[in-house]
């Protein structure tokens, strides 16, 4: 279980009856969602989510974005993956439009692609799988107006969806934006009158060009599913990402070809019980209670200790493919010179930004009406003092030696001029000498008064008056 964490509420002001849809109602989470959330690591950082409080129409604040309990639950959290806010800004859609069903499809074919077929998710391929559709539904809804679907005649992962997911547009909530590096991953603004115009783009089929570059990765497809013995389906991908705590549809630091473990950056929390596990699985799926939820994918997928092989098909974002053949990659002093440039290229990057994160938290505090520099030189010349800061410190002690003095006088009850003390400046350089000499005698009594313990040398010292 992650640590509590304080949830808060937003009260915005409700928006105008213009911009009112009759699908927005007012948003009703359960504590068995807030619950789940909890568990499943979206709590552990404060402020994350934002619940609404009376308002029947979001009006997210700055800095945030507006979501469901169920998509979130399914694999979606911010900052969202390249590849959903690509295929957002291509079917023209905001994350609303989507049914939990179609966040699904997408979950489970980004892992697909990262953890079973080793490349990462290929706009090609995803055309040559699915179509966008509006919902069927007798209702033109605006909040869940749009779903995907695979093609017919395409040959699949069999993933088992319930027929509908009861009430998940009223649980709708605020979730804050995130970044990723240096690069952005943030969903677009949030427009909830937003009408849906079906694009050219939603029936789009694969080029001759994209169907030759992704004939392997459906070739791996169709053996994964008809290999007897290790038949892969949509369930076991499903319970797959939910069980490692690797959400597919955020912007993560590594592929889930790299996936490492318990101890997996890029994981939202501790493992779930397998009891929370069945039943979050028999939730977003049409499995029933009697439904075996399985425990391990039939496949292994490729990881942190079932690595890519060496000789691997790499597609790129739908436009070409290329075989790397490495043979005896330990002989090839070139690729071993560039594999490690490589490493330490990525490493010297993510080093100088969480140095550059660090900075900029740490020096608002230390300089808090200064403003960030952002040069080497500006930030050195932060640390140099306009004056000579030994000088003030003298300046300080000796000020608090007259003080003392005086409060000293004072308690001895003695008839002080002190107007004639303060003219000072008037006295004649060879008097101060006298002066000091005089002192002399009495100078440990009033240093052991004042609490000063009188160093050898105290005497010797000049005093400095300015």
């Amino acid at each position: 279980m992650p640590p509590r964490t304080k949830l808060t509420k937003h009260t915005s002001p409700m928006a105008t009856k213009g911009l009112q849809s009759s699908e927005w109602e007012r948003s009703r989470i359960s504590n068995q969602d807030v619950n789940l959330l909890k568990k499943l690591g979206f709590t552990k950082k404060e402020n994350t989510l934002i619940f609404p409080g009376e308002e029947s129409y979001p009006t997210p604040r700055i800095g945030y974005r507006v979501t469901f309990v169920d998509h979130l639950i399914r694999g979606l959290a911010t900052p969202i993956h390249e590849f959903l806010r690509g295929l957002l800004f291509v079917y023209g859609l905001q994350l609303h439009h989507l049914t939990p069903n179609s966040i699904l499809h997408i979950a489970i074919f980004i892992t697909l692609c990262e953890g079973f077929l080793g490349t990462p998710p290929n706009w090609g391929l995803w055309k040559r799988i699915f179509l966008v559709r509006r919902n069927s539904s007798h209702t033109a809804y605006n909040v869940g107006g749009v779903v995907i679907c695979v093609r017919p005649y395409v040959e699949y992962v069999d993933v088992k969806f319930p027929d509908s997911v009861q009430g998940w547009r009223k649980r709708w909530l605020y979730v804050q934006e995130a970044h990723n590096d240096a690069q952005e991953y943030n969903v677009a603004p949030f427009d909830g009158g937003e009408k849906i115009v079906r694009r050219r783009s939603w029936d789009a089929e694969a080029s001759d060009e994209e169907k030759t570059a992704t004939d392997a990765l459906m070739k791996c497809i169709h053996e994964l599913q008809n290999t007897h013995g290790k038949e892969l389906s949509g369930i076991q991908i499903t319970a797959y990402f939910l069980r490692i705590r690797v959400l597919p549809l955020q912007a993560r630091k590594n592929p889930l070809w790299m996936y490492a473990g318990d101890k997996d950056v890029d994981r939202m929390s501790t493992d779930l019980s397998v009891k929370d596990l069945e039943r979050l699985v028999r939730k977003i799926t049409s499995l029933n209670k009697k439904d075996p939820v399985p425990s391990t994918c039939r496949v292994v997928p490729y990881s942190g200790t079932n690595a890519l092989p060496q000789t691997q098909t790499f597609v790129s974002a739908g436009k070409m493919s290329q075989d790397f053949v490495l043979e005896k990659p330990e002989d090839n002093r070139l690729l071993d010179a560039l594999s490690l440039l490589e490493i330490q290229a990525d490493l010297v990057g993510r080093s100088i930004f969480d140095a550059q994160t660090a900075f900029s938290r740490l020096f608002p505090y230390f300089f808090p009406k200064k403003k960030e520099p952002d040069t080497f030189a500006a930030l050195a010349e932060s640390f140099v003092p306009k004056e000579d800061l030994g000088l003030a410190l003298r300046q300080e002690n000796f000020k608090i030696g007259v003080e003392g003095t005086i409060a000293l006088v004072a308690k001895s009850q003695q008839n002080v001029d002190w107007a004639k003390v303060g003219e000072a400046t008037k006295m004649k350089q060879d008097k101060w000498p006298k002066l000091i000499r005089a002192a002399k005698p009495h100078s440990k009594k009033i240093l052991a008064f004042l609490g000063y313990k009188p160093t050898p040398s105290s005497s010797s010292a000049k005093p400095e008056v300015k």
